[in-house]
C-alpha cells in the first residue's frame, strides 16, 4: 500500500538546510520515492501556519519509506536538515484526513505512519 510522508518545515539555519537539500535527491532516488510537492512559500487559505515549507513524498509501501528514513545515507544528510529546519509531525494534519490516510494500513505501516 502506498505511504505518504508530509514534512512541514520551519527554517532556523537556511544554509544548513540548503546543504541537506543539495544532497537529498541522490539519497531519495535510491528508495523508489516520488516527490509530489515541495513549496517554500505555500499559500495558506485558512488559519495560521507558522512554517516555511511543505514537502510531500510518496513511497510504494511502508518498507520503502522506512528503508529511506532509516538508511545510513539519509541519516548522514539529515543532520543538516535537523540543524537547518525544525519539522512538524504528520499528526498535525486534520484528524479526518489523517484517519483516512491510515485506513487500510497494517499495524507495522501504521506505526511508521505515526512516526511522521
Amino acid at each position: 500500500m502506498t505511504v505518504y510522508i508530509v514534512a512541514q518545515l520551519k527554517f532556523s539555519e537556511r544554509a544548513r538546510y540548503d546543504r541537506y537539500q543539495a544532497r537529498f535527491f541522490d539519497v531519495f532516488r535510491q528508495f523508489n520515492g516520488k516527490l509530489l510537492a515541495a513549496d517554500d512559500k505555500p499559500v495558506v487559505l485558512e488559519g495560521d501556519w507558522p512554517r516555511d515549507k511543505i514537502v510531500m513524498m510518496e513511497f510504494p509501501d511502508a518498507a520503502s519509506a522506512n528503508a529511506f528514513h532509516e538508511s545510513p545515507e539519509y541519516q548522514e544528510i539529515a543532520i543538516d536538515r535537523k540543524a537547518g529546519a525544525g519539522r512538524r509531525r504528520a499528526d498535525g494534519a486534520r484528524p479526518a484526513l489523517r484517519a483516512g490516510l491510515r485506513r487500510g494500513l497494517s499495524g507495522r505501516e501504521r506505526r511508521l505512519f505515526d512516526r511522521f
